[in-house]
């Protein structure tokens, strides 16, 4: 298989995106793990037609005017991770769920832990939204990206819903205003 990637500069670090002539495999972090998601990067291609529509759409998520985005995807992993993975697509934007939640959602009720180690092997974050996965007290729990990252994804995401509008930007900036809180 001929894998392509890119770079996106993210407000939340440079994200390493792999396509595949299937789809999109995978959104990296900048520190990631090499051993999290083991796919070959291929050579770079920035002008890859996918690879400039999931930064465009990328781009439509950061500045609060995308809240789903429309990729093909293209998952690597076992049955039980790609149902696990495919759980995260139908987590609202701005919503949360707890492993338990998409545990029972998946048909494996007593799987949660095995739904977490699912989760931190989850090749497209942000796409597939594993960072609205929580622990089941609602407290935001192990996320590639780090905690900090997990925290900013979802108050923009909540900040965005709470708006109900659309966050201004400049034309080339990547960046939005962080949300406050309380």
């Amino acid at each position: 298989m001929t894998f392509a990637f890119g770079i996106f500069a993210s407000p939340v670090g440079d994200l390493t995106m792999v396509a595949s002539e299937h789809g999109l495999a995978a959104l990296l972090w900048e520190n990631d793990d090499p051993t999290r998601v083991r796919l070959s990067r291929g050579k770079e291609a920035p002008t890859h037609p996918l690879l400039q529509e999931a930064a465009r759409q990328l781009r439509e998520y950061f500045s609060g005017r995308l809240t789903s985005f429309d990729l093909p995807l293209d998952f690597h992993g076992t049955e039980f991770q790609q149902s696990v993975w495919a759980a995260l697509l139908r987590i609202p934007f701005g919503e949360t769920r707890s492993y338990g939640e998409i545990a029972r959602n998946i048909g494996r009720p007593s799987a949660s832990r095995a739904v977490g180690a699912a989760n931190g092997r989850n090749p497209l974050s942000i796409i597939a939204p594993c960072h609205r996965v929580v622990g089941s007290t609602g407290a935001l729990t192990g996320f590639a990206g780090g905690l900090e990252v997990k925290r900013h994804l979802l108050d923009h995401e909540r900040a965005v819903l709470r708006q109900g509008r659309e966050w201004r930007t400049q034309e080339d900036s990547n960046l939005w205003p962080l949300p406050s809180e309380g």
